[in-house]
């Protein structure tokens, strides 16, 4: 009971780097896929 008051962020709220580069990858595989879907249905 006192972990759910106290300051100190507990590691499971911080994503470690493996997991941010992983979703910047994500991310930029999304934004591909939408550019060449959008250029398709523009023709």
């Amino acid at each position: 009971m006192a972990s759910t008051f106290s300051k100190r962020k507990d590691d499971a709220t911080h994503p470690n780097e493996a997991e941010i580069d992983k979703l910047h990858s994500k991310i930029g595989q999304l934004v591909v896929e939408r550019d060449f879907l959008k250029r398709a249905w523009d023709r």
